[in-house]
């Protein structure tokens, strides 16, 4: 059986090439709607409300694994309930003692691109990241992980609110605790995984899991996370008029201003105001490449130059600034690229430097030794000197998966923190008149 996993999930990524146009998502499936007739608020977060076995597809091809998916109750960026979907895949040489939770970098502000949808087998141009980690996934089921995939953007796909993705991953391992059917109870520890849009979620999991799932964090045996999102402010100047990131601008703006309830409009220019269109529903395999040089003065009116001058982003780009979230009580292994240059980005901004093209390593530096000097000493720090975003990936996710072993083992967490390089300033931004 192990052997039909990893051939399953191999064979049908190499078969990338041959599968024709991809096919419209299902975005009308029934099991992603909670229509019980009491309140979503009577439920506790992790709550399950629905289940479902579907074969495990990739690009669409359906493979032997079997995914368990559940419907469970949550809560979305400004504490709303709402409910979600996760996939659970049982690895046959395990025997739920230990399970991953795998957060996705599918990175969309399409609900129809989420990784349950292309476990389902929905085959779409933003289903493509999600399709292709199925290549991470198999080695975790060799080696005995339970894999659990929570889409953890929730259901109206609000790309980059970092709490938001916390909240659905802690509650998404909370109903898969809580279904037994999902073959994972109250014994099962888990490892949160994840690169990218991925670490968006690992890094505000382990943030928020002592204070929003305490328990779940009991749970928790560490977090593993590279290429990571930290202060959205310093990105958004990182990328700006660069030829392949700048896409990622309008896309981060939506899906912050959708999490909070906030309207750019009013404040985007002309052409913004048609990019901000284009992009509403756009995966960022649609975005990267797609505006070249835009940055955040293009997309507003020139009163607003100055993205500080604009009260609703500076309210939601700090809600998002993970410097300002607490320190996770657990061991983490952080991975950061920082040869932007392979990837079209050179800039060099005062203050924030430079990055593996999207992601600011200064940052990375700064949260890393943030959580040593504030009693988190588990931390192990790695920077791919040589590398960026989409380089840096192979390098980090086995070192990860290493890591991760070793928590599982019982091995002390080993620390770099006293050789962590200075990064940057993670101060809130203040707004200007």
């Amino acid at each position: 059986m192990i052997g039909k996993i990893t051939r399953a999930l191999a064979v049908a990524v190499v078969l990338t090439g041959s599968v024709a146009a991809p096919a419209a998502a299902a975005t009308d499936d029934s099991f992603y709607t909670y229509g019980g007739s009491e309140p979503l608020s009577s439920f506790a977060p992790g709550e399950v409300l629905k289940t479902r076995t579907v074969s495990y597809h990739v690009l669409g091809i359906p493979t032997p694994v079997q995914a368990t998916q559940l419907l469970y109750r949550t809560a979305d960026a400004q504490g709303r309930p709402t409910a979600n979907v996760t996939s659970v895949v049982r690895s046959p040489a395990g025997n739920g003692s230990k399970a991953l939770s795998y957060q996705s970098a599918y990175d969309s502000l399409d609900p129809a691109d989420g990784p349950s949808r292309a476990i389902a087998g929905d085959v779409s141009l933003g289903t493509l990241l999600p399709n292709a980690e199925s290549l991470l996934l198999a080695p975790a089921l060799l080696l005995g992980y339970d894999v659990v995939i929570p889409d953890t953007e929730g259901q109206t796909a609000d790309f980059a609110a970092g709490p938001e993705y916390g909240k659905t991953t802690l509650d998404s391992i909370r109903a898969v605790t809580n279904a037994g059917s999902a073959g994972i109870g109250a014994k099962t520890r888990f490892g949160l995984m994840g690169y990218s849009g991925g670490a968006i979620a690992t890094g505000w999991a382990a943030a928020l899991a002592p204070s929003y799932a305490p328990d779940v964090n009991r749970k928790l045996v560490g977090f593993a996370e590279g290429g990571v999102l930290v202060d959205p402010a310093h990105n958004l100047n990182y990328v700006g008029g660069t030829p392949v990131w700048s896409g990622v601008i309008p896309m981060a703006l939506i899906g912050v201003a959708r999490g909070y309830g906030i309207d750019l409009k009013p404040y985007a220019s002309e052409y913004g105001r048609k990019v901000l269109d284009e992009t509403e529903h756009a995966s960022i395999a649609e975005a990267l490449g797609r505006y070249p040089g835009l940055n955040w003065q293009k997309l507003v009116k020139p009163e607003y130059a100055n993205p500080d001058s604009v009260p609703p982003f500076v309210d939601a780009v700090n809600q998002v600034n993970l410097g300002s979230a607490a320190t996770p009580s657990i061991p983490g292994f952080v991975g950061q690229g920082n040869n932007g240059a392979l990837e079209g980005t050179v800039t060099n901004p005062p203050g924030i430097g430079g990055g593996d093209g999207v992601m600011v390593a200064g940052d990375v530096r700064a949260i890393a030794k943030q959580y040593c000097e504030t009693g988190n000493t588990g931390i192990q720090y790695t920077q791919y000197d040589a590398l960026s975003h989409t380089s840096a990936l192979p390098a980090w996710a086995p070192s990860a998966i290493s890591w991760i072993g070793d928590r599982f083992a019982g091995k002390a967490a080993p620390s770099n923190c006293g050789q962590i390089p200075p990064g940057n300033s993670l101060a809130p931004e203040q707004p200007v008149g």
